[in-house]
């Protein structure tokens, strides 16, 4: 039985954790042509969620998502604060992560998906017909997961067979498709790689694929946290605030997964090889950076900013899970009606792995 009503979580503007207003009468979504309704039975907490709420993207913010991440910043220019430089439309559902079951189908749409669980890939291409470099952010550009419902199109919608629970399906689709995709474009093998953020939900994700791909894996990620990334399957790890110069030497890097960018971006690149790759999505620490052109060119340097994901990243993902190839961690679990701590904790940045909330279940 689908009810007219459900519990969400709608982001009203750009802002501080007081933009997100937690509600039990918002209309439960009708599927359109090609799409399929989803009851989320949970969905994972990113950084995309925080810095989409406080308008990171702006290019008129210029600190780190941190010192916003709480109480938004002044300076957010609403007509470029979102993914895709769209201005987003509120209220928005955001939540980029949706794990649950297929609960109806609209036209188009084979019937016999009614039931299967699901993950849907967070990149949409189907809003923008296919069209290279180009996507939907479930929860940006369109509803997402803090819900108890949402819709999406039916071809991106993934049933996965699996013995994982719920939760820690909800901690696949952001983090682990925004590393392989990093990982896809820099083409990783078996060679020696550095991921940054190591501790996070795409950072640890990260660490695991690129073991999968046969990659010896140095850490950084802060001190406390390094018996727990090793065990995700890390070679060596170095805090995050190390010298990597003094540490590894210079050009001792094949490739670096970066998704923290700020004052230590420049060794970044000093310590990667001649011909080496570099390749980014995030700058948790500052998106501000200093390059010298000639450490570039020098080199022979290949540096790729990674949004956009072929088709075969999620595809792939999909493909690890069933051949337990990889597996999250989940830090904890909160109601989404406690979506507000969850993000607060999730700025304290004290956790490994994941944080997923579960919205109230409803009976199918």
């Amino acid at each position: 039985m689908i009810p007219e009503t459900m519990h969400a979580v709608q982001l009203t503007g750009h802002g501080g954790i007081e933009m997100l207003d937690y509600r039990s009468d918002v209309p439960v979504p009708t599927p359109g042509c090609g799409e399929v309704l989803i009851r989320v039975a949970a969905a994972g907490v990113n950084n995309t969620d925080i810095n989409t709420r406080i308008g990171w993207y702006s290019k008129a913010v210029t600190e780190d998502t941190n010192t916003g991440g709480a109480s938004g910043f002044e300076t957010v220019d609403d007509d470029d604060a979102s993914w895709s430089g769209t201005p987003l439309t509120f209220p928005r559902v955001q939540g980029a992560d949706v794990c649950g079951y297929v609960a109806a189908v609209g036209d188009g749409v084979d019937p016999a998906r009614i039931g299967e669980r699901v993950i849907v890939r967070n990149m949409l291409r189907t809003y923008v017909d296919y069209r290279p470099y180009e996507c939907w952010t479930i929860g940006n550009e369109c509803d997402g997961g803090f819900a108890q419902f949402c819709i999406a199109p039916s071809q991106e919608t993934h049933a996965v067979n699996c013995d994982w629970d719920d939760v820690e399906l909800a901690a696949i689709p952001c983090a682990y498709s925004t590393a392989e995709g990093m990982l896809h474009r820099a083409s990783v093998g078996a060679e020696t790689v550095l991921v940054t953020g190591a501790s996070g939900g795409v950072g640890s994700a990260a660490v695991q694929l690129a073991k999968r791909r046969g990659a010896y894996v140095i850490a950084l990620c802060a001190p406390a946290k390094a018996e727990a990334v090793l065990a995700l399957g890390a070679d060596r790890v170095l805090d995050r605030n190390a010298d990597l110069v003094a540490e590894l030497g210079e050009g001792s890097i094949d490739v670096v997964v970066d998704l923290v960018a700020g004052p230590q971006w420049p060794s970044l690149l000093d310590v990667l090889r001649r011909g080496g790759r570099y390749a980014t999505a995030g700058a948790i620490a500052g998106p501000i950076c200093q390059i010298d052109v000639r450490t570039l060119y020098l080199k022979d340097l290949t540096l790729f900013g990674c949004t956009f994901q072929e088709d075969i990243v999620f595809e792939n993902l999909v493909k690890y899970i069933e051949a337990g190839e990889i597996r999250p961690i989940v830090a904890k679990t909160y109601p989404l009606s406690e979506i507000a701590t969850a993000q607060e904790e999730f700025l304290t940045k004290t956790h490994t792995g994941q944080l997923v909330l579960i919205p109230p279940q409803v009976a199918s």
